[in-house]
């Protein structure tokens, strides 16, 4: 709840599941790199605010700690695809959080949304 009475928006993950590039940032082609600069502003004037966003390090990095304390190496899901990225966004209802995750250029992998639980 807001100081002012009204209810806050739903809040919703956004996550970016995507093939890693051997070269990282520099292989992404310069569409794909424009259209994620333009998103921002499309998602605005669709009212939605973006809570948080994030870019992740290769999964080259990711660490997972499994039942019993084991830690390997690299991401948890056993895929072509890592998590990318993921913004957090207030948006109307679930249907106008996938419309945001429309706008987002995909390569080869694909865009999850999960409401997040009110807190």
């Amino acid at each position: 709840m807001t100081g002012t009475g009204e209810r806050a928006m739903p809040q919703y993950a956004i996550l970016i599941y995507e093939q890693e590039t051997p070269g990282g940032v520099a292989d992404i082609p310069p569409e794909v790199m424009e259209a994620n600069l333009r998103a921002g502003e499309l998602i605005a004037a669709m009212g939605v605010r973006v809570v948080h966003e994030q870019a992740l390090e290769p999964s080259t990095r990711t660490r997972t700690v499994r039942k019993g304390g084991l830690v390997t190496d690299g991401p948890f899901l056993e895929s072509k695809e890592v998590i990318a990225g993921f913004f957090v966004v207030e948006a109307a209802d679930l249907d106008q959080a996938v419309e945001v995750a429309r706008l987002l250029p995909i390569m080869a992998g694909a865009v999850e949304v999960r409401p997040l639980l009110d807190a």
